[in-house]
C-alpha cells in the first residue's frame, strides 16, 4: 500500500513538473513575442520612418547623411561611400520587410543609381571614398580608395540585387569583387590592403607618418566587413573564388586577428604582425588608443559575422568557429559589460603587469549596443542554459537601448548612451559615420529570431 501511494505521489510530482515546464515555456514564448512587437514598432517608428524618405537627396542623388537632433539637414552633406552604401542596403532590406511601402524600393533604386553613376570610378574602377554633395570627388587628407568602403558597396549591391533581381547590380557587384581581387587582395600574406591610390595601388606606410595614423596598416574592421560583404555576395553569386575568399577571411579573422583571450587585435603590419604599444608607458598607450585597445563592440559584432559566414559556407559541425565566437562574447560580457545598467563599454586595455582589463573609455556608442542586441539573442538561442545568461542580458540591453539610446520624442538613436554622455541628446542624430545599418540589421534579425518557433 505504501509503495502504491509513493508511486502515485511520484507520478503526481512528475505531472506538476511537466505542467510547470510547459507553463514556463509558454511564458517564455509570450515574452519573446512581446519584445518582438516592441522592437518592430521601434524599428518602424523611431528608425525607418525618421530616415526615409527624408534623407533622399532629390536634387543631387544619393542620401543626405547629416541631421540635427531634431532632424533638420545640416552641414555640407559630403557623401562617403560607406554611408551611401549603407543607406542603399537599408532601403533594400526594408523593401523586403515591408513590400507594400513603395518608397523603400524607390530609395534602394535611388541609392544604387548614385553608387553606379557617381561614386564608381569609371576610368580606374573601384568606388571613390568621398565626394561632395554634388558628386565631385574629394581627395584631401584621405585614401582615394579603401577596401572598407568598397566592401560596403559590395554589401549594398548584393542586397539590392537580392531585393530586385536587377542584373545591373549583380554585374557591378561582380566587377567590384574582381577589382578588389586585382588591387587590394594580398596573395602573399592573405587578407586585403585597406588604403589604395586612385588607380588601386596599395599605399605603403611612409616612414615619416605620425605613429598615431593608420595609413598603410591592415586592420580588423576592414577584414570583418569584407567577410560580411563576401557572405552576402556568395548568396547571390556562388562563384568558387568568392567562396575561397570568404573562407580565407573567416579563418584569418578567427585564427589570427582574434587573440586566445577572446578579443581582436585592431591593426597589423602587412604581414599580419600585430600593432601593439603594450610595452610602452601608459601615456604613450593612451595616445595611440585608436590603434590599440580592446573594442568590445567589434568583438560581439564579429562573433555574429563569423557564425553567419560559417553557415552560408555550409560548414558542417564547425565547432571551432562556434567556440571562438562564444569566447569573444563571453570575454566582452565579463570585461566590458556594465553590470549596473547594462550595455557594452567602448574600450578597454590590458596594461602590462595587470592581469585584469582596465576600462579606458566607459561610454556606450550606439552601434556596439545594436550589435550586442543581435549577438546576445543569437547566443541565447544557441546556449539557452548557459551560465552567462545571454537571454537575460539581451532583455537588459533592450531596456538600456530603449531608455538611454532611442530618442522617444524626435526618433532616431543617440550616438551614445545618455547615462554616460547626456550631451548626446542634442548632438547630431545623423552624420557621415552614423546612419542606421547597425540598428536595422540587429532589430530585423532579433524580430525574426524572437518569432521563430521554439
Amino acid at each position: 500500500m505504501l509503495l502504491l501511494y509513493g508511486l502515485r505521489v511520484l507520478r503526481f510530482s512528475l505531472v506538476l513538473i511537466a505542467v510547470s515546464l510547459l507553463s514556463f515555456a509558454a511564458s517564455g514564448r509570450q515574452n519573446r513575442a512581446k519584445i518582438a512587437v516592441e522592437i518592430e514598432q521601434s524599428m518602424r517608428t523611431k528608425l525607418l520612418n525618421v530616415w526615409y524618405p527624408r534623407s533622399l537627396d532629390q536634387q543631387h542623388g544619393g542620401f543626405l547623411s547629416s541631421f540635427t537632433y531634431d532632424w533638420q539637414p545640416t552641414g555640407s552633406q559630403d557623401k562617403m561611400i560607406v554611408t551611401q552604401a549603407r543607406h542603399t542596403w537599408s532601403n533594400a532590406i526594408a523593401s523586403q520587410l515591408y513590400p507594400k511601402e513603395a518608397h523603400y524600393k524607390t530609395g534602394a533604386r535611388h541609392g544604387f543609381a548614385f553608387l553606379r553613376d557617381v561614386i564608381w570610378d569609371k576610368k580606374n574602377g573601384g568606388f571613390h571614398t568621398l565626394v561632395n554633395r554634388e558628386g565631385q570627388v574629394i581627395r584631401r587628407g584621405i585614401a582615394e580608395k579603401e577596401a572598407y568602403g568598397n566592401a560596403f558597396a559590395l554589401y549594398a549591391l548584393s542586397a539590392y540585387y537580392k531585393a530586385t533581381r536587377d542584373k545591373e547590380a549583380l554585374a557591378l557587384a561582380q566587377e567590384t569583387f574582381r577589382w578588389l581581387e586585382k588591387h587590394s587582395h594580398d596573395p602573399v600574406h592573405k587578407g586585403y590592403f585597406q588604403h589604395l591610390k586612385l588607380d588601386g595601388t596599395p599605399i605603403v606606410r611612409p616612414d615619416t607618418i605620425s605613429s598615431t595614423a593608420d595609413l598603410g596598416y591592415k586592420d580588423q574592421n576592414t577584414s570583418i566587413h569584407l567577410l560580411e560583404a563576401f557572405t552576402e555576395l556568395y548568396q547571390i553569386w556562388p562563384d568558387p573564388l568568392v567562396r575561397d575568399r570568404l573562407q580565407e577571411m573567416l579563418l584569418l579573422i578567427r585564427d589570427k586577428i582574434t587573440t586566445p583571450q577572446g578579443y581582436m587585435v585592431l591593426f597589423f603590419q602587412p604581414n599580419w604582425t600585430p600593432g601593439s604599444f603594450r610595452d610602452t608607458d601608459k601615456e604613450t598607450i593612451l595616445r595611440h588608443r585608436y590603434l590599440d585597445h580592446v573594442s568590445f563592440g567589434h568583438d560581439v559584432e564579429t562573433a555574429y559575422l563569423m557564425l553567419e559566414a560559417s553557415h552560408v559556407l555550409g560548414l558542417k559541425n564547425d565547432t571551432t568557429t562556434l567556440r571562438v565566437a562564444k569566447r569573444m562574447v563571453d570575454h566582452a560580457l565579463r570585461n566590458g559589460w556594465d553590470t549596473e545598467k547594462g550595455g557594452f563599454y567602448d574600450e578597454g586595455y590590458y596594461f602590462k603587469g595587470d592581469p585584469k582589463i582596465t576600462i579606458t573609455k566607459d561610454s556606450k556608442n550606439w552601434w556596439a549596443q545594436a550589435e550586442g542586441l543581435n549577438t546576445l539573442l543569437l547566443m541565447a538561442d544557441l546556449f539557452p542554459q548557459d551560465q552567462m545568461q545571454y537571454y537575460q542580458k539581451f532583455e537588459t540591453l533592450w531596456r538600456y537601448i530603449n531608455t538611454y539610446l532611442i530618442d522617444q520624442e524626435h526618433g532616431g538613436w543617440y550616438a551614445g548612451g545618455l547615462d554616460k554622455e547626456p550631451q548626446q541628446k542634442t548632438a547630431l542624430k545623423g552624420h557621415i559615420w552614423k546612419g542606421n545599418y547597425h540598428q536595422l540589421r540587429a532589430m530585423a534579425n532579433c524580430m525574426e529570431r524572437l518569432r521563430a518557433k521554439k
